[in-house]
């Protein structure tokens, strides 16, 4: 089959990029636990399909409810035109806006996802966030990042102004797989790589909350007898810590 290659490459890129960033998915948990159990938030943010990882941690079955998205409707796949959100993704005074207006302070967590993180929005969000005492966490592609110019002002790209660097250890362009007759590279990787590595933090997480005799807040599922009652009562218990509610 031709698209066995892809399933491995995908398999070999999501082992590499756990097993040799040991420390800094440890980097991050801590830093996710340490926020929630001083009552602080921790927010997620991607531009596009970048935002994909932000839609697959809040507010779903064996998830942490008091994970928050940012969401803006310029930058979601239901834009149109779509190519509209690569536009956007690169003017300057929207990162810091989104910042603002979702009340991010002091001592939370944001995590972005850019997997170039040359664009103007997702560097600008971390700048103002650090600068703001927010813990930072990147998710990016380290190779792909370093093959490109900035296109922030600062000329700094994402994994160059945050405080933890998560590399989902993909190809330049994303892209993994070549088709003889096709030119193109197809296949991106990010996604499947990066849900991985996001589930594995949130999971790690969850285990140093219990190891700490702290109760995580796990949704299950609103489908199982029980579960609406749950989820409700996690809702009212970390009302301060959901923000999307």
């Amino acid at each position: 089959m031709y698209a066995d290659g892809y399933i491995d490459i995908v398999q070999e890129t999501i082992h590499r990029a756990w097993y040799e960033q040991k420390e800094q998915i440890m980097k991050a948990s801590q830093a996710i636990r340490e926020a929630l159990m001083n009552h602080s938030g921790v927010f997620i943010f991607g531009c596009s399909h970048a935002g994909i990882l932000a839609e697959e941690v809040f507010y779903r079955t064996g998830g942490m409810a008091v994970i928050n998205p940012i969401f803006f409707p310029g930058f979601m796949l239901n834009t149109r035109p779509v190519t509209m959100t690569s536009q956007l993704e690169r003017v300057d005074g929207i990162g810091k806006i989104l910042l603002e207006q979702n009340g991010l302070a002091a001592g939370d967590v944001l995590i972005i996802h850019s997997v170039s993180g040359r664009n103007n929005v997702p560097v600008e969000m971390a700048l103002e966030a650090r600068a703001k005492g927010i813990t930072t966490i990147a998710i990016t592609n380290v190779a792909y990042s370093s093959s490109v110019s900035s296109r922030h002002p600062s000329k700094k790209r994402l994994f160059e102004v945050c405080d933890i660097l998560i590399d989902n250890k993909g190809e330049v362009g994303d892209a993994a797989v070549s088709l003889k007759g096709l030119p193109e590279r197809i296949g991106p990787t990010s996604t499947a790589c990066g849900t991985a590595l996001l589930n594995g933090i949130v999971i790690e997480t969850v285990g140093q909350m219990l190891a700490l005799g702290e109760v995580p807040p796990v949704f299950v599922s609103a489908n199982l007898d029980g579960g609406d009652e749950h989820n409700k009562a996690i809702f009212e218990k970390y009302k301060d810590q959901i923000h999307y509610n």
